[in-house]
């Protein structure tokens, strides 16, 4: 794969963070120096990554290069999505509607609820007893 970036993306979904590098190529996913197929083992991940390419039918156009850290596979697999996203859109703005009414350039805010203290956990209080 060539050092010619044409666009990059950062993708967040929870504690998941995926920086994306879109080069010119032939569709080959990496994802932390592994194929896309080898890193996410499950079908329905590797689904979810390609998704904005097969929505801007690209997914023969481009090489993709992931850097992603944090958070758990499924996490991961959200933050890539949105990183590809993210790049496509900065690489030609006539992607952002496609990309959009799918859902794709939204960030998924939802994060875990902080435990807060004199409490079991974030929302379980500790049993009362009358008695």
């Amino acid at each position: 794969m060539d050092k010619n970036n044409l666009a990059l993306g950062t993708g967040r979904r929870k504690t998941s963070i995926a920086r994306v590098y879109l080069r010119a190529g032939s569709g080959k996913i990496v994802v932390n120096t592994r194929d896309v197929d080898e890193y996410f083992a499950n079908p329905s991940y590797v689904y979810v990554v390609k998704q904005p390419l097969d929505v801007t039918d690209a997914l023969t156009k481009y090489d993709i290069l992931i850097n992603v850290k944090g958070g758990g596979v499924s996490s991961q697999a959200g933050a890539c999505r949105h990183g590809i996203s993210r790049a496509l859109r900065a690489l030609d703005e006539s992607n952002a509607g496609v990309l959009k009414s799918n859902g794709f350039l939204t960030r998924d805010s939802r994060m875990v609820e902080r435990k807060k203290y004199g409490q079991k956990k974030a929302r379980r209080k500790f049993q009362f007893s009358k008695r």
